[in-house]
């Protein structure tokens, strides 16, 4: 699939990246000194649209991303589709991160993909200010990523729907933040075993991401992975801010079981801890809050009751939103 369509995100990065990775206190010249961390964490998660309404809703979180989370000591808000930016804005300024999920919806024309970009450039206009904020993208949330940070759909298909694999880790990899505190025969598990659950068709092949300026300035390459014919990036972490992004699923190892394709050995069990605790101890450097105790618990998805789905989903439990 070839370039269809260009965007011009306020933010994107044009200039190259020319500092080596540094110690979490001289971070970037982006983002400021480290601050108090915050044991309180609370992240949101991207709701999408269901490709039909259903009587429980016409949007959903699965579960497995609450839960990821929830493992690592966060709590969740849900952020709802079709809401106007300006709730945004103020549910930006109240959670400590945003993870956007995996899933079928639209990143050219979809609430999915306008909260997306939304919570996108707050953060790049927050970090570029000294407020701490991380983003998540797993597997669609990447796809999403690559779309806003490039400025123009460079996904190719790829024969990747359903199959676990070992990571092509590049030469980055010793260098990065994502990866800093898995163990070592952890990370050599991951290079040579199928640990990585992948659910997508499309990819961004190595090759469209070298040719992209904007993508290769700003995001460093942590792994490849090939379906046999095209290589594609499959994880990625920006050189400047607290961005990163999986095009495999994390959240599936421990807490999805109605695929047979998806790993639950103790290595990918382990994967899928060591990274929720990466990305929440990422959002305990955000000092975002609630402006009260009572709009805190009225935002958080203790609100909500999951559905067991796993009888007809790829899902074993699902949120419904209206």
């Amino acid at each position: 699939m070839t370039a269809r369509k260009r965007m011009e995100p306020k933010n994107a990065v044009k200039s190259p990246q020319t500092a080596l990775f540094r110690k979490d206190s001289e971070f970037s010249d982006h983002v400021g000194a480290p601050i108090k961390t915050n044991d309180r964490p609370i992240i949101g998660v991207l709701a999408q649209e269901l490709f039909e309404p259903l009587p429980q809703g016409s949007s959903y979180i699965a579960a497995s991303y609450v839960k990821f989370l929830e493992s690592a000591g966060a709590r969740v808000v849900p952020l709802r589709i079709n809401r106007s930016d300006d709730e945004y804005t103020h549910l930006f300024k109240s959670i400590n991160g945003v993870l956007f999920p995996g899933g079928g919806a639209s990143i050219e024309s979809s609430g999915y993909s306008k909260a997306a970009s939304v919570f996108y450039r707050l953060a790049l206009e927050a970090n570029s200010k000294g407020d701490y904020f991380p983003i998540w993208g797993t597997c669609l949330g990447f796809e999403m990523l690559t779309l806003l940070t490039g400025g123009e759909l460079l996904l190719s298909r790829t024969n990747t729907s359903g199959l676990a694999l070992p990571l092509d880790f590049t030469s980055e990899v010793r260098e990065s933040r994502l990866f800093r505190a898995f163990p070592e025969e952890l990370l050599k598990s991951l290079a040579t075993e199928r640990l990585t659950e992948n659910s997508h068709q499309w990819s961004i092949t190595t090759e469209n991401f070298t040719q992209s300026e904007r993508l290769k300035n700003f995001y460093r390459v942590l792994s490849t992975n090939t379906d046999g014919q095209k290589e594609f990036v499959s994880t990625v972490e920006a050189y400047h801010f607290p961005i990163y992004a999986t095009q495999w699923h994390p959240e599936k190892n421990a807490f999805e079981w109605t695929r047979p394709y998806i790993p639950h050995t103790p290595d990918a069990i382990l994967t899928t801890f060591y990274t929720a605790h990466f990305f929440v101890t990422e959002a305990r450097r955000s000092s975002h809050s609630f402006a009260s105790v009572e709009e805190e618990e009225k935002a958080l998805i203790y609100n909500y009751s999951p559905e067991f789905t796993g009888t007809h989903s790829a899902f074993q439990q699902t949120y419904f939103f209206d």
